[in-house]
């Protein structure tokens, strides 16, 4: 059998891994008969000299094998779905999307992750409200499958073990923008879900990992292709990351929007990603002819109550109290009766007149983190009450001294160059120069 330092020598020299010799290193991984320093320079050479298709679908395989492969009854065929997505500021669309793919019908066990760096984690979010348990075994999840028809929980335990140990090491080893590595963590995980459709919403712009275009293409391209490689049908969308996604960034902010959204009063920019990607899952599995028509059923569910339903009976399965969750789905709940609120508020005043162009999204986010609504170091606590909440919005016109964001800190209060960076991200100019751009900017279909 190979020696694991001839298989670093053979990457680091531009080789192409076979199927068995990738299954040998993730076999070691798995096991932790591998020393970290190995793993490290593995991860190095895999960034530096890449991998072929071939390689990241076996790459992917192993690492799905690695550990638990979920199966569902036999009565789901073609309703098991998820998205995924990579990354950004005031992304709250899975707790739009997952209830209202439910109402459609539809059976989601979306497995997601707590943010690291600037961007939000969905799990973070959800634990915002009391009692609510992202920690739920295989049978638990098949039993809230059962009942409600849609769960978000985090990786257990026995799910894809080699990505646990890589991930953790791919960000102490500068190894995070590696293609393949992107692709094999993201898929893995998608695959040991068996699922029957999965669509990722791939991001671009200044507050996304990718800033142009084309990488992020080229990121989503090779996720379509080693999905379908896998058997599981994926489509991806590629939408803008500049500004924040709806008007509210940080934890318990983003989970009040959400519950707007809910209940019929979401901004159009995250409605746009929600029926997007629910009417492409709807497509693939076969439940409506177009992609108009998936769309319309969609936001009818998050129109019409259902999904709202829906969140509320997902909330009560993973633990939150009866009462809290009727509570936060009544029309006119005060939330801050439920979720904690910050000791302070702030507005943010504008500096002139003016239209607002740009909301810089990667500008607040940076400030929010470092007032505690992010983690510096994976296990890290948030705080969940910390964020901003927009009080304007773009293409806007503005006087001078109006309020334009409402800051939501703890002790100590933010310094005088954390305002600045938080003003810095506001951009007023004429009408001339505003139009309204949509956030989605091409949809793969699967092949």
């Amino acid at each position: 059998m190979t020696s694991i330092p001839d298989l670093i020598k053979k990457k680091r020299d531009g080789g192409a891994l076979s199927d068995e010799e990738i299954k040998t290193f993730i076999h070691a991984v798995t096991n932790r008969t591998i020393e970290e320093s190995q793993t490290g320079a593995m991860l190095m050479a895999i960034w530096l000299k890449g991998m072929v298709q071939e390689e990241v679908e076996n790459l992917t395989r192993a690492m799905m094998s690695s550990g638990e492969v979920m199966s569902w009854p036999k009565e789901w065929a073609g309703l098991v779905v998820d998205k995924h997505s990579t990354g950004g500021v005031g992304d709250k669309v899975s707790l739009v999307l997952a209830p209202a793919l439910a109402a459609c019908g539809c059976k989601v066990p979306m497995i997601s992750g707590r943010g690291l760096a600037h961007t939000g984690g969905t799990l973070d979010k959800l634990e915002s409200i009391p009692g609510f348990n992202v920690h739920q075994s295989a049978a638990q999840i098949l039993e809230i499958l059962r009942s409600v028809g849609c769960c978000i929980v985090g990786q257990t335990e026995t799910l894809v073990p080699a990505d646990r140990v890589l991930y953790a090491l791919r960000d102490v080893t500068s190894t995070v923008d590696s293609l393949p590595l992107i692709t094999g963590s993201i898929m893995s995980k998608k695959g040991a879900e068996s699922l029957s459709a999965l669509v990722l919403d791939v991001k671009f712009g200044r507050a996304a990992l990718y800033k142009d275009l084309q990488s992020a293409k080229e990121l989503a391209q090779l996720l379509v292709r080693v999905g379908n490689g896998l058997g599981v049908p994926t489509g991806a969308i590629l939408s803008r990351m500049d500004a924040t996604i709806g008007g509210c960034v940080g934890n318990s902010l983003e989970v009040i929007e959400s519950l707007e959204t809910l209940k019929g009063n979401g901004p159009d920019d995250l409605m746009e990603l929600v029926t997007t990607l629910g009417s492409l899952l709807l497509k693939m599995t076969g439940s409506v002819s177009d992609l108009s028509e998936g769309r319309r059923r969609i936001c009818d569910a998050v129109i019409g109550g259902a999904a709202l339903s829906k969140f509320q009976a997902m909330m009560e399965a993973q633990g939150v109290a009866n009462e809290t969750a009727r509570s936060l789905c009544s029309a006119h709940t005060d939330y801050y009766s439920v979720l904690r609120k910050s000791e302070h508020q702030m507005e943010l005043k504008t500096p002139a007149d003016g239209v607002v162009v740009d909301v810089g999204g990667l500008k607040l986010a940076e400030v929010l983190h470092k007032l505690g609504a992010g983690r510096s170091k994976a296990g890290g606590p948030v705080n969940h009450s910390v964020g901003a909440e927009l009080l304007v919005s773009l293409g806007q016109r503005v006087r001078k001294g109006e309020s334009w964001l409402r800051l939501h800190y703890e002790d100590p209060a933010p310094s005088p160059d954390q305002i600045h960076g938080l003003q810095s991200a506001l951009t007023l100019g004429t009408r001339e120069n505003t139009q309204t751009r949509t956030l989605v900017e091409d949809v793969l279909l699967p092949q």
